[in-house]
């Protein structure tokens, strides 16, 4: 399984680019993406939510979430694998297709440039930015910290490339990890990861509203199932 998934990580990896699809002014709707994680009976489970707002206002244009087993283990390195099926079920649902998503998550920020907002692109056919809220280290490598003003970063250097940046998006708080994803340049991705970003959290309002939305919902499936 480790194997196979491999080759296609690096069939994928020399596959993505790390510049503008389009100008972001054009970007009217980003889609946030997280899921949460429990367990049942010796069995694992997921939900996937999809929130997506207006890029100008941050208003919710519409929220859709999918559950099921997730089969596939944990695996170091190969997340994607074991979350996309359920991410893909949610955007099934959609009635309005965002003009890029947002993951909780890395993108290019991986060990094969193969993060979940990396390799979900391909499918997805839109472009993506991965935003974690823990570090992500490659080879024992660590990042520099940004200053303590909005807007400071710095970029995560590794073997000489920039794999992604640790951003400041509010006066003196943790950073944010920001990567690429696929089809936007880290530029771009740091633009619109600071312009939706509002004095509620540190946390991007798109990847902040399906955190929460993603922890609505585990506690109403596994309430509905205790009460069965």
């Amino acid at each position: 399984m480790q194997e196979e998934y491999l080759k296609i990580q690096n069939a994928l990896k020399d596959k993505v680019v790390c510049k503008d699809r389009f100008d972001i002014s054009y970007i009217r709707t980003v889609g946030g993406v997280d899921l949460a994680y429990w367990k049942e009976n010796d069995k694992e489970y997921a939900v996937c939510c999809i929130v997506i707002i207006d890029v100008n206002t941050h208003n919710v244009i519409e929220k859709q979430y999918c559950s099921d087993e997730i089969t596939v283990p944990y695996i170091p390195g190969f997340l994607s694998f074991r979350e996309f099926p359920l991410i893909a079920q949610t955007v099934k649902l959609l009635k309005n297709i965002p003009d890029i998503y947002m993951f909780d998550g890395n993108g290019y920020l991986h060990p094969r440039h193969m993060g979940i907002a990396t390799y979900s692109s391909f499918y997805l056919d839109k472009p993506t930015i991965g935003v974690a809220k823990t570090y992500y280290r490659i080879n024992n490598t660590n990042y520099t910290q940004p200053g303590i003003y909005k807007g400071s970063y710095t970029d995560i250097v590794i073997n000489d490339e920039i794999y992604g940046r640790a951003i400041r998006t509010q006066n003196c708080v943790k950073p944010i990890f920001l990567s690429v994803g696929n089809y936007i340049s880290l530029h771009s991705a740091t633009t619109l990861a600071l312009r939706l970003t509002d004095n509620e959290s540190h946390i991007p309002v798109p990847t902040r509203l399906a955190d929460i939305e993603t922890k609505i919902k585990r506690k109403a499936i596994l309430s509905f199932r205790d009460v069965l």
